[in-house]
């Protein structure tokens, strides 16, 4: 049985990337020997990353009692870290706002950069990637164009995924389906998404190649 975790970071009901996402869930529930999991970043409780976690951290090692805030960072990021830990393939779906992920996203993100669990460091101070066992795919879209050598720099979602999950946790990138450009070319909107959901469909096919 292959665990398959896929990640929405999209609660508008007409995003492109919510379309990505619900067409990716359904495709893989009709493949055998997978366990396809998902996690909403806008539906679980992720207090934001900040001092009140650090506070909690301190309170864990001198025995102290927590706040209900501390209590409730600590939950999210142990339930963010359990849910990477048993997925074999990670599929994020999230669009690009404001030249880069939505902040919820951003959270769960912080949640599992850790020290010891993503990566660590040797003795030399060398950082050494700990989810090297685990593959990836990125399911993003975006109204503009950002694939153009002009714009590309520009784009702050999909190249921060990458940097994450393989530059940091070195996870091997299974596949990466881009919508892009149905708000500039509003006149082809239409059959931009729709090839870009085939593409979708398609990119479950590659479940088949993983190994658990």
């Amino acid at each position: 049985m292959t665990n398959i975790l896929v990640i929405k970071a999209n609660n508008r009901p007409d995003g492109v990337s919510t379309k990505m996402f619900e067409t990716y869930v359904e495709e893989a529930k009709k493949v055998e020997g997978l366990n396809v999991t998902t996690y909403d970043v806008y539906e679980e409780d992720t207090p934001y990353f900040g001092q009140d976690l650090f506070n909690a951290f301190g309170k864990v090692q001198n025995g102290e009692e927590l706040t209900d805030l501390e209590s409730r960072l600590l939950a999210a990021k142990q339930k963010a870290m359990d849910a990477i830990t048993a997925a074999d393939v990670v599929v994020i779906a999230f669009p690009m706002w404001n030249l880069t992920i939505p902040a919820k996203l951003h959270t769960f993100i912080d949640y599992i950069y850790q020290s010891g669990f993503m990566f660590k460091y040797t003795p030399e101070g060398k950082a050494l990637q700990l989810l090297t066992d685990k593959k990836y795919v990125v399911l993003n879209a975006r109204g503009g164009i950002y694939s153009t050598p002009e714009a590309q720099p520009l784009e702050m979602a999909v190249n921060f995924i990458k940097n994450v999950f393989g530059g940091v946790g070195g996870m091997q990138l299974l596949d990466e389906v881009i919508i892009e450009g149905h708000n500039a070319n509003r006149n082809q909107a239409e059959e931009i998404i729709a090839e870009g959901l085939q593409r979708v469909k398609a990119s479950v096919e590659k479940l088949a190649t993983v190994n658990a």
